[in-house]
């Protein structure tokens, strides 16, 4: 691996606030910690089945479920009911598990942040905000405590961390603790991302080698969107008032609609391909959907099952979106929810991560619109022979 090996000692730096729900990290005299995460069904009391279920369900869900073996997952289910269902991997499922819990308490903490700049910057040169930080902390410690993480690294800490889990059955997480953590401040939606390989590589892979990716999306309503290698679609899960995820929506395909995210707008002045794309984006009145924040961005296109993500480079406008920590975990996530990934000529699932800051240009959506894509900007689609589309013609 390009970068070194460092062990990761966790500091609890947090106060728990009065009113807030209990943070991830319990006390250091707690059962729980010394086995592991500690059990959501005892956190609150009570258990895990005992959560309300919601009076409608999204039209597209209400049928929807899954068989692994003979098990069914259904909407309804607690994400540990999903996940017993979904995967005999209990190791995988301890992980998700933990980090569930760390989205639970940031989700907190971005609701009560502080949102001043700080003098501090990470590896990269980006500005840090107090909120990335304890995002940060909160998953690197949840990581830990699921005893099945070898290494890990984020965003704000792009060297590998060492978690104390093992390789044979342990897993390698990359993560970004606060996407968009710039528009905090305006109250916009927000999310972290992550990527879940096995064993102890996180160079040298592909994105198709997640066994699991997900997001956690910090809006108006706090969800965790998750996808497994081994099930199909894409599963969302909302935190209920007690504390608890509960599976709501399933999306297992991802249709035609005029809604388009365009990011990097800036490289439409000297990539002429990108601005004739953009041009019929709004030639055949799409909705333009934008907030400057990849994940709420993303999301949409697997809640609304519909639309196109973009974010293409220029000769004077460099690629930003990494590779490991954004751009592959989303990828799986679109994948999974029967969408399409490109960086203009292949999926990014196939693209090799060949070192921790590898950036890449993107797009997300239907099959069509990265037919659409493909051929505006590079004249030809892996994914059809014959007549280009739209704007390419």
């Amino acid at each position: 691996m390009e970068s070194g090996v460092a062990s990761y000692a966790p500091r609890n730096l947090l106060h728990r606030p009065r009113s807030a729900a209990p943070p991830y990290v319990p006390s250091s005299s707690s059962k729980s910690l010394r086995n592991g995460c500690p059990k959501p069904s005892s956190i609150f009391g009570q258990s895990l089945r005992a959560a309300s279920r919601p009076r409608t369900l999204p039209r597209s869900s209400r049928a929807a479920g899954y068989s692994s073996g003979t098990t069914k997952c259904e909407i309804g289910d607690s994400l540990e009911e999903f996940l017993t269902k979904a995967t005999p991997d209990k190791n995988l499922i301890r992980l998700l598990v933990c980090m569930g819990e760390a989205l639970r308490t940031i989700s907190f903490k971005v609701r009560t942040a502080s949102c001043g700049g700080t003098a501090c910057v990470n590896s990269f040169g980006d500005e840090q905000l107090a909120v990335d930080m304890l995002a940060d902390k909160l998953l690197f410690e949840a990581l830990q405590y699921s005893h099945f993480c070898k290494y890990a690294c984020s965003e704000e800490v792009p060297e590998l961390q060492d978690m104390g889990g093992p390789v044979e059955g342990g897993f390698s997480v990359a993560f970004d603790p606060l996407d968009g953590s710039s528009i905090v401040d305006t109250n916009f939606t927000v999310g972290t991302i992550f990527g879940v390989w096995p064993g102890d590589k996180l160079t040298g892979v592909t994105g198709r080698d997640q066994v699991a990716a997900a997001m956690g999306i910090y809006g108006p309503r706090t969800t965790y969107v998750l996808a497994l290698k081994d099930i199909p679609g894409t599963h969302e899960f909302l935190l209920l008032d007690e504390g608890k995820w509960q599976h709501v929506k399933d999306t297992t395909s991802i249709g035609e609609g005029k809604m388009f995210s365009p990011g990097n707008l800036r490289a439409t002045f000297d990539n002429p391909d990108y601005d004739k794309l953009i041009n019929y984006y709004v030639k055949e009145k799409y909705t333009l959907r934008y907030t400057g924040g990849m994940v709420p961005d993303v999301n949409q296109i697997i809640v609304k099952e519909k639309g196109i993500f973009t974010n293409v480079t220029s000769p004077s406008t460099k690629a930003k979106l990494r590779l490991l920590f954004e751009v592959a975990p989303l990828g799986f996530l679109i994948e999974k929810a029967g969408g399409y990934s490109s960086d203009g000529k292949q999926s990014v699932l196939d693209k090799v991560i060949s070192g921790l800051d590898e950036r890449t240009q993107v797009a997300y959506g239907s099959k069509n619109e990265i037919i659409r894509f493909e051929e505006t900007l590079y004249g030809s689609s892996r994914l059809k022979a014959g007549a280009p589309v739209g704007a390419a013609a």
